[in-house]
């Protein structure tokens, strides 16, 4: 059964920055799209950073620019440097991987692993 853990995060001043990670273990996929998604009280979950097993990133609107994804040489691992972070990046991030192509839809539904989370808080 694959298993996704994530680590780093915690709190930082707006225009601070934070890098976060995940590894995804026992997925049994030769390829596979990793995503960082963001979930902040009352609001829904949101794509943020997918990233393929070729390296080839994509990000939503709200964070280009900002934030950079990178994938492990082992290509079970990645990695999401937030910069110039703002109070309303503050939310529950959450790791991912799905057996499609990473898409613009950012669809939860398209994603079968995914990991507990880490709180990212950033203060004005």
């Amino acid at each position: 059964q694959a298993q996704v853990a994530e680590s780093g995060g915690g709190s930082v001043q707006s225009g601070g920055s934070l890098r976060i990670s995940c590894i995804v273990s026992g997925y049994t996929y030769n390829r596979y799209c990793m995503s960082w998604f963001r979930q902040a009280p009352g609001k829904a979950r949101e794509g943020v950073a997918g990233i393929e097993s070729d390296g080839s990133p994509r990000y939503a609107d709200s964070v280009k620019g900002r934030f950079a994804a990178s994938r492990g040489n082992t290509k079970n691992t990645m990695t999401l440097q937030m910069n110039s972070l703002k109070p309303e990046d503050t939310a529950m991030y959450y790791c991912a991987a799905s057996p499609y192509y990473c898409s613009d839809s950012w669809s939860p539904s398209d994603y079968n692993a995914w990991g507990q989370g880490i709180q990212v808080t950033i203060s004005s």
